[in-house]
């Protein structure tokens, strides 16, 4: 009842409201007068929560189009998008055969990807009327009542996002639920990015860095198989490198679409490095920081140049990258995971930055300076680390898997204690194997 109230209070008229699902941008960055010079616009729809368009200037103060959309509304509420800047929810990402228990009960999901529930399920966040409550010139709250039930998921959660651009060339996104029964929440937003022309091109010269020493190996219906594996060959992305070089030897030749398990620390602000991609040719930049424990790194490979974006022009596949955070997909389903468990009272708060800019000469140094400080290996003679075999190792054990030596995983532990957040605490269990914060701060 409170969250029907207040999101009945949102349906008053706020600043850059307009009334109607879709009617237009509900919401421009930097203010409708100034966004078109400033070069970094972001149109907001209602519909889907979406983020239609993005301009920054390249290496030459050329202000272009970096995100994959539509001039039109149709593609976007007539099931044609594939999910296009939208907040993608209640559940990013995919959960097997559309079940999962909480709480000893079972639950079974609406399935849109083949057995698989995918974002949320038939009718996502991505295909609902969210709520304006809010505007400014440098931000806008946007809100989402998702019933006890929807597409079979437990409680009615009140769900909210605020994009605002805090600086020049910063897009930032904070995600905010409730819910009034135990229920499981991952929101993420799908923008897809073209650095060099918004998706007229492919991606493959772009330059990706992931702050990432891990990654979670999935079937073959893109199901996680509950092994975290160390990256090596085309999965390897802690250095730069261009996007084409692996893609015939990710996923059969369909690219990238892989959970990263986040390995670097946390900033003072909570935040930490997630990824950066170069595109060399306008010289721009995007480098994204999260407080998530992955992301999901797709290439869109599933799109077949059937459909007509902005001006014209044809999505085909590799016309553009995602950079999802987010919890583990299938998180439900494997307890080693970090959890996805939103109870009622707790509050879910997730934050991620998207900053841009533009040289004409590539980033220097790491994205992540702990990746040459104590890089992640396999066990000797293996190409993987598998949770439960760690999970079976002692403390010192496991440590030991960190890194090439005790002593620098012994050198993790003391950077990541440093930082007691919740989800640090979360992330250091799962790729280190320490009980608790508590027993960790007992220790030093």
């Amino acid at each position: 009842a409170a969250a029907a109230a207040a999101l009945a209070a949102g349906q008053q008229q706020a600043p850059g409201r307009r009334e109607g699902v879709g009617s237009g941008p509900v919401w421009q960055v930097g203010g409708l007068e100034d966004a078109e010079e400033r070069g970094d616009a972001g149109p907001v729809m209602d519909w889907g929560a979406t983020i239609t368009s993005v301009r920054v200037p390249d290496k030459d103060g050329v202000v272009g189009e970096v995100a994959l959309g539509f001039d039109e509304l149709a593609p976007y509420v007539d099931g044609r998008s594939p999910y296009f800047g939208c907040v993608a929810g209640r559940y990013a990402n995919r959960i097997q055969g559309g079940r999962f228990q909480l709480d000893g009960q079972g639950y079974t999901l609406a399935t849109n990807n083949g057995p698989n529930a995918l974002h949320g399920g038939l009718v996502g966040f991505d295909k609902r009327h969210w709520v304006c409550q809010a505007a400014s010139d440098t931000s806008v709250t946007l809100a989402l009542l998702s019933e006890d039930g929807e597409e079979g998921y437990p409680g009615n959660l009140l769900a909210k996002v605020t994009y605002s651009l805090p600086t020049e060339g910063e897009l930032r996104m904070e995600y905010e639920a409730v819910c009034d029964k135990p229920t499981v929440v991952n929101l993420t937003n799908h923008s897809y990015w073209n650095l060099q022309d918004g998706g007229a091109r492919s991606v493959k010269q772009h330059e990706v860095e992931l702050a990432a020493r891990l990654y979670t190996p999935v079937d073959e219906t893109a199901i996680p198989t509950g092994e975290v594996r160390a990256v090596g060959g085309a999965m390897d992305l802690t250095s730069p490198t261009p996007i084409g070089k692996g893609l015939a030897q990710a996923d059969g030749g369909m690219g990238y679409d892989h959970n990263y398990v986040l390995t670097s620390p946390p900033r003072q602000d909570g935040l930490r490095a997630c990824g950066r991609v170069y595109e060399p040719t306008s010289g721009r930049c995007m480098t994204v920081t999260t407080d998530q424990p992955g992301v999901q790194f797709y290439t869109a490979g599933y799109l077949d140049g059937s459909l007509e974006g902005r001006g014209g022009a044809k999505y085909h596949k590799f016309a553009g990258f995602c950079l999802e955070t987010q919890h583990f997909p299938d998180s439900p389903n494997h307890p080693h995971f970090p959890s996805t468990v939103l109870r009622r009272g707790e509050v879910y708060r997730t934050t991620t930055v998207y900053k841009f800019d533009a040289s004409p000469s590539p980033p220097t140094g790491p994205i992540d300076d702990t990746l040459n400080l104590f890089p992640l290996s396999a066990p000797r003679g293996a190409d993987r680390v598998g949770t439960r075999e760690l999970c079976a190792l002692s403390p010192s054990a496991r440590l030991a898997h960190a890194g090439p030596s005790a002593l620098r995983g012994l050198l993790a532990l003391v950077l990541t204690v440093c930082n007691l957040t919740p989800i640090e605490q979360r992330n250091f269990e799962f790729i280190f194997g320490v009980p608790t914060v508590e027993s960790t701060v007992a220790a030093r």
